[in-house]
């Protein structure tokens, strides 16, 4: 029971990473806050578990959300910033409606969040915020400008964060390769072959396969935990070796 007495907030908590982190948290004794438009696809007890629906790209429902998790749970210990979306298109043709709400997801939702969050943990006497950015904030396929861009923004923020805030605050960043969610469901949708497309993913990473969300959620787990009290400011690709190969033979 890691987290027993602990006030977790995870954004976009409700599937995918988000919702087996949360799962694993409730499991680990955690009270949990899920920030996401959609209701969470798993059952806890009304004292364990909340969700507020809240758009966390919006300064007042980040904060209207904040407000409940002090009257309900009286303050934050952990923060996991995990709202992602994708939104395809280079700098040339993709819309600045859709740059924005990209980045208005994954960076800006992030800093919104923490902002609340921080001041919460420093009355507690502490805290640890983990911020979801990707493998693709080292490596990046094509048509994805503004996710990319968006991604490589998280890691300079968990550096700033953790600078700015400790000794009593950690910060720390995980990226996954391909992770089977509803997410890259959604994507390999978009394809007239999904079923081509979702195997091309398995046999880009060299162990064959795409995460499962289980698997992220775990090490979301442990860098939040006191067992991963001397990482701040470090980013940690889980990728199932992703990038790692350039291609090519060399024969004897």
């Amino acid at each position: 029971m890691r987290f027993a007495s602990k006030t977790v907030v995870v954004t976009g908590g409700s599937k995918g990473i988000g919702g087996a982190t949360s799962q694993a948290l409730l499991n680990e004794g955690a009270r949990v806050a899920v920030l996401d438009l959609d209701p969470p696809e798993y059952k806890a007890s009304s004292d364990q578990l909340i969700h507020i629906r809240t758009d966390v790209s919006k300064s007042n429902q980040v904060n209207s959300a904040f407000d409940q998790i002090a009257t309900t749970f009286g303050g934050v210990d952990v923060l996991v910033n995990n709202a992602g979306i994708v939104r395809y298109g280079t700098v040339v043709d993709a819309s600045e409606e859709d740059w924005d709400y990209t980045i208005g997801v994954n960076l800006k939702s992030q800093y919104l969040c923490a902002q609340r969050a921080i001041p919460s943990m420093l009355k507690r006497g502490g805290g640890v915020v983990v911020n979801l950015s990707s493998v693709q904030a080292y490596i990046s396929q094509a048509s994805a400008a503004a996710y990319i861009a968006s991604k490589c923004g998280v890691l300079g923020l968990t550096r700033a964060i953790a600078i700015d805030f400790a000794p009593k605050v950690r910060c720390v960043a995980v990226c996954p390769g391909t992770v089977d969610t509803p997410m890259l469901h959604w994507a390999v949708n978009q394809s007239p072959d999904p079923a081509a497309v979702l195997e091309e993913c398995n046999q880009m990473h060299p162990v064959g396969r795409i995460a499962k969300a289980g698997e992220v959620a775990e090490l979301i787990l442990y860098l939040a935990s006191d067992k991963a009290g001397f990482i701040t400011g470090q980013a940690f690709r889980i990728d199932g070796g992703l990038g790692i190969a350039i291609g090519g033979s060399i024969r004897k």
